[in-house]
């Protein structure tokens, strides 16, 4: 496999990983919540609160989560010997006139 193909699979497994992870964490923080003798007490708007926050909550986790992982499979593999650069930076030269 060339550079090119390792860098969307690369980048299409780091996207599903990343939404896996934010779904178990949603399922996680729902049922922690739903365990808690709070969501008991909780008015309907407040419920509707805490499924923002919960929702909220996944996604950050998620991301650092991802970036922990990322950062320590980026200390493994080299990535200049494995991947194309996402961007690239074209200098764009003046003509003087």
């Amino acid at each position: 496999m060339n550079k090119k193909i390792n860098t969307v699979l690369f980048v299409l497994g780091a996207t599903l990983f990343n939404i896996i992870v934010a779904l178990i964490c949603l399922l996680l923080l729902m049922v922690l919540y739903a365990k808690s003798p709070l969501s008991g007490m909780v008015s309907d708007s407040g419920q509707s609160w805490a499924g923002v926050l919960i929702f909220i909550s996944s996604i950050a986790v998620s991301m650092f989560v991802y970036r922990i992982v990322l950062k320590a499979l980026l200390k493994k593999v080299d990535v200049e010997k494995y991947f194309d650069p996402l961007f690239v930076k074209h200098n764009l030269k003046k003509t003087g006139s």
